[in-house]
């Protein structure tokens, strides 16, 4: 099992870290999602620009469906992981169409481009 962000979703995020010159962070919590570290806000004071894995979003998804989700793939603690935007996935993902799938052992999160219509 795997998570996928669309490249449509990232992209901005890895721009705004990157025009930010700050970290890009990976957070597993309402939700499992990519943000920069330095962002603009909304009126409501949540991040502007924040990218969902496919099937993880609170706004959209059921509870139990991205609960389940993020627990199966992250396990059920929350955290915060924090990525340098100019890492080479990243930019791969900035310089073509393909989405970014994420999984993860115990002990480490795997990151690579898939192409955008291929199966986790």
């Amino acid at each position: 099992m795997a998570l996928r962000f669309k490249n449509a979703d990232i992209r901005p995020v890895l721009a705004e870290a990157q025009s930010n010159q700050c970290s890009l962070l990976l957070v597993k919590d309402q939700g499992v999602y990519f943000m920069s570290e330095r962002g603009e806000r909304r009126p409501d004071k949540r991040r502007k620009l924040i990218a969902y894995a496919v099937g993880c979003n609170p706004d959209v998804d059921p509870f139990e469906s991205w609960w389940d989700l993020g627990r199966d793939e992250l396990g059920g603690d929350d955290f915060a992981e924090t990525f340098s935007p100019k890492g080479r996935v990243f930019q791969h993902i900035l310089n073509s169409n393909d989405d970014l799938k994420l999984s993860a052992n115990p002990t480490t999160l795997y990151l690579e481009p898939i192409a955008p219509d291929s199966a986790d």
